[in-house]
């Protein structure tokens, strides 16, 4: 068995690529719609095919990890999709919080895949006195002036920003001096946060859609 990736090093880790680690999520996500489906056995070839990718590409990545196949037989789809979640953290329940309980931050409490990402919801904050109260997958909606409240008697790891670019900075800074330790930020702003103290990922929607738009110009350029 591979050593497992918790007990290695922190300066191993640091030299694994970035893409590699941004890749793991989609071999996670083929993976766990293999279990599902009750197919426990998979070959690189197989899976690279699934994928659109290549074997060798697969079998570099996972090598950064200890490998996980065996040769003649290819992968436990069960074993590498759990040995993949602990490296991603996934096994490790994540407390959090939706900072932005409109349209966008209720769809992300309300995702069928929320469940499989390693987090826990554990409440949703906004301003609007008309959503204070409610619940949103059986987790209540407070008010953002109750934050630092709710943080002196319940841990948070994660917090997930849908608020307006003016205010996800202060807000961010305000959850950094709180001690947050990630933020998945959905808002236009650049937080500005010590990235050795909290850990930001940014999603901008508006910036996949115009590589979308991009993509299609392409394909009608050659048609």
């Amino acid at each position: 068995m591979p050593k497992p990736f918790k007990d290695i090093d922190l300066k191993k880790r640091a030299e694994i690529p970035q893409a590699v680690i941004t890749r793991l999520p989609r071999y996670y996500r083929y993976l766990r719609q293999l279990v599902d489906k009750g197919e426990y056995r998979i070959s690189s070839l197989a899976l690279s095919r699934l994928m659109g990718t290549t074997a060798s590409q697969i079998r570099q990545d996972l090598n950064y990890f200890g490998g996980f196949g065996q040769q003649g037989y290819g992968y436990n789809t069960k074993n590498l999709c759990e040995c993949i979640a602990d490296i991603l953290g996934n096994n490790n329940c994540y407390n959090t919080v939706i900072i932005g309980a409109g349209n966008l931050g209720k769809a992300i409490a309300t995702s069928s895949s929320f469940a499989h990402t390693g987090m826990f919801l554990k409440c949703l904050f906004d301003v609007k006195p008309e959503l204070v109260g409610q619940k949103v997958n059986g987790c209540e909606i407070k008010h953002l002036d109750e934050m630092e409240e709710f943080w002196a008697s319940n841990r948070v790891d994660v917090a997930i920003l849908t608020l307006p670019s003016d205010a996800a900075v202060k807000v961010a800074h305000k959850l950094a001096e709180l001690g947050i330790m990630g933020i998945w930020n959905f808002s236009e702003a650049e937080l500005g946060l010590d990235p050795e103290k909290v850990a930001v990922r940014d999603v901008h929607l508006v910036d996949s859609f115009m590589t979308l738009c991009f993509d299609i110009k392409t394909i009608e350029n050659n048609i």
